[in-house]
């Protein structure tokens, strides 16, 4: 947990039912969660190192089913709280933090990003790219939210349709020929090979049907005030009686998610809910009468993020009694000290938390935060080796390029501060900054050395991302 999150904005009942048809699925259709606008001014996402382990164990065998454990594929979390998910290219799949928090098995999280693998396993996206060139990956997804928000506007008679007018890109007679037409026709074959992929790793279709026949039935309640063209699927009836009959022959219908792995899911909506929840409806949905580790979870988060943090430590250090070598116990109590102005008492715990954590670049930022805001000169090193090798596992963290900037800066490395500062503005997509950073990072650094050459392929770099090449002769300064 890098930060408090953005609170996700409430959807009225009408417009969630239409928001699912948004983007390439039906269903689809910070905390530590810190939740950070998107690159390019994107729709916000959330980061949390617990949640992203878990939707990397629930992709990796689907993804190695449908041929793309290669393909460097991720998951990334938009925080909105209408049920959501879908692809805007061959890499990442968006899933809306509110898909989430209210599918109450793992199944249910696992069909749709079964679907949405069918996506990319199918090709579709490169298809869609094809008659869309010249849109990149922001503006596609900016046209799949607009297209959602124009389609309930419509609904409402409110003032959305103009908003979802306003954040597409691309003309809207293209979008209607090219981009509806497409997404539905390729729905069905993304439902049968999501099936197909959940049937090869041995796991049941009936969280990813239950979660298409609940959507399609709130569509289809309202669907006499939808425009047939304007809806990206098939009609919610055929689909849901075409998927019925596939999903019934599967061998594993039947069969539950393990016991553990439900319970990593509950922890999960908990953490959602404790953050994303005001404190009354968080206290409402976890009473103190829940003694589970899930309800106690979401009391602690919820106490760290609306009360005094001195009274959620009481309840985070019974949590970690219960669960020692739980990683992302101790990171809550890190965080919740670092946010306290507490970084020295939070390193220990952050520590201990990298030490359990699977994948713990992100608590890694966290605990180089807390190192450089200890304000002990002797923690810096650490500081820098600790955030150096969490952008060898997650080199798209500006936060943590900025932790690093003040670390070099501390220590008066200027050229490797205003290095990390450019990487900081590049990774954020801002590549004004970015170039402006690097080119005086450039005069710093010795001609040719490794942080010139970077700062240089920075400075250089044009708008499309590309760098233009820079020849060196006879430099002055060799490293």
């Amino acid at each position: 947990m890098t930060g408090r999150p953005i609170r996700a904005r409430l959807w009225k009942p009408a417009a969630r039912s239409l928001a699912v048809l948004v983007a390439a699925s039906l269903a689809a259709a910070g905390i530590p969660a810190s939740a950070q606008q998107g690159r390019g001014g994107g729709p916000p996402i959330i980061r949390d190192a617990e949640i992203e382990q878990l939707l990397r164990e629930y992709t990796q065998p689907i993804l190695k089913a449908a041929g793309l454990a290669q393909q460097n594929v991720h998951v990334i979390i938009i925080n909105d709280r209408s049920f959501n998910a879908f692809v805007a290219d061959g890499h990442r799949i968006f899933i809306n933090s509110g898909a989430l928090m209210q599918a109450k098995t793992p199944n249910e999280v696992i069909g749709v990003l079964a679907h949405e693998s069918g996506h990319i396993a199918g090709g579709h996206l490169a298809r869609m790219r094809e008659q869309m060139a010249n849109a990149s990956t922001e503006s596609l997804v900016a046209m799949l939210l607009g297209i959602g928000a124009m389609v309930a506007g419509a609904r409402s008679g409110g003032g959305g349709a103009d908003v979802g007018m306003a954040a597409m890109t691309m003309p809207q007679g293209l979008i209607q020929s090219s981009m509806l037409a497409y997404i539905r026709t390729q729905e069905e074959q993304a439902d049968r090979a999501g099936v197909k992929f959940l049937t090869a790793t041995g796991q049941s279709p009936k969280g990813m049907y239950d979660t298409f026949k609940r959507l399609g039935d709130e569509i289809m309640f309202q669907s006499r005030y939808i425009d047939p063209y304007l809806q990206t699927h098939p009609m919610p009836k055929e689909r849901v009686a075409a998927l019925e009959e596939l999903v019934k022959t599967s061998p594993y219908w039947d069969k539950k998610d393990s016991p553990e792995l439900q319970f990593r899911h509950d922890m999960m909506r908990a953490k959602l809910y404790g953050y994303m929840d005001r404190a009354e409806t968080s206290a409402n949905r976890y009473p103190a009468s829940d003694q589970s580790l899930p309800a106690r979870y979401a009391r602690a988060i919820a106490a760290s993020h609306f009360s005094d943090p001195r009274a959620a430590m009481g309840q985070i250090d019974a949590l970690i009694e219960a669960q020692p070598q739980n990683p992302y116990f101790h990171e809550l109590k890190g965080q919740t000290l670092l946010e306290a102005g507490k970084p020295a008492e939070a390193i220990a715990p952050l520590r201990r938390a990298t030490q359990l954590a699977p994948n713990p670049a992100l608590i890694q930022v966290m605990l180089g935060q807390a190192l450089v805001e200890s304000n002990d000169p002797a923690h810096l090193n650490e500081a820098i080796s600790v955030l150096e090798t969490s952008l060898t596992r997650d080199s798209d963290s500006p936060e943590a390029y900025n932790q690093l900037a003040m670390a070099y800066g501390r220590k008066g490395d200027l050229a490797h501060a205003d290095l990390s500062s450019a990487q900081a503005a590049l990774t954020r997509g801002d590549l004004k900054a970015a170039r402006m950073l690097a080119a005086r990072a450039k005069d710093r650094f010795p001609i040719g050395s490794p942080g010139w050459v970077r700062a240089d392929d920075i400075s250089n770099k044009d708008p499309a991302g590309t760098a233009r090449s820079t020849v060196v002769v006879h430099p002055k300064n060799p490293p």
